[in-house]
C-alpha cells in the first residue's frame, strides 16, 4: 500500500471514531458543556479530611453541576494564609475556582453568580458555619446569613439567604 492511501485510511478511520464518539453524546441525559467552560467550572476544595459538613458541602456543589477536585489538607491554617483567606472570614473549608477563592459554606447558586458576573475581588465568603447553608443542614434549622464579596479586607454584602 503506498503512503498516500495509508494516510486516505488513517484519516477515515479519525473521523469514525470522532464521530461515533459525538453519537454517543446523544444518549447522554447532560447537555455536553465546552471544554472552556467545564475546566472552569471545576471547584478545587481544600478541607480536613475528617470535617463532615465539609464533604456535605462538596455534596451540595456537585449536586448542583460543578466539577470538584477535593484535597484533604492536615493544617487548614496554612492554606488560608497560603492563599490569602482574611482572618475575619475564615470557615472550615476554602475553595478556588474561576480565579476566584470560596471560602466556607458559599451556596451554589452564589458561585455560579459569580462565574458569571466575574466581579473584581478575591472571593466569596461565609465567615463562621451558619445553621443552614450548604452543608451545615440541621432538620429544618435556618439562621440568616449572608455571602460576602471580599477583596484583601475590604467585604461588602453578595448575597443574603435564610430571612
Amino acid at each position: 500500500m503506498s503512503r498516500s492511501r495509508n494516510t486516505f485510511w488513517a484519516i477515515g478511520l479519525l473521523v469514525l471514531i470522532i464521530g461515533g464518539l459525538g453519537a454517543l453524546s446523544l444518549f447522554s441525559d447532560k447537555a455536553p458543556q465546552p471544554i472552556a467552560q467545564a475546566v472552569a467550572d471545576t471547584i478545587v476544595v481544600h478541607k480536613s479530611p475528617t470535617c463532615g459538613c465539609c464533604g456535605k458541602w462538596v455534596d451540595h456543589l456537585k449536586a448542583e453541576g460543578f466539577a470538584v477536585e477535593v484535597h484533604d489538607e492536615e493544617d487548614m491554617n496554612a492554606v488560608k494564609s497560603r492563599l490569602g483567606i482574611p482572618a475575619r472570614l475564615v470557615s472550615c473549608h476554602t475553595a478556588t475556582v474561576g480565579g476566584y477563592l470560596i471560602e466556607g459554606h458559599v451556596a451554589a447558586a452564589d458561585i455560579k453568580r459569580l462565574l458569571q458576573e466575574k466581579p473584581k475581588a478575591q472571593g466569596l465568603a461565609v465567615p463562621g458555619m451558619p445553621v443552614g447553608s450548604p452543608g451545615m443542614e440541621v432538620g429544618d434549622q435556618r439562621m440568616p446569613y449572608e455571602t460576602l464579596l471580599f477583596n484583601g479586607e475590604e467585604a461588602t454584602i453578595y448575597a443574603r439567604h435564610g430571612e
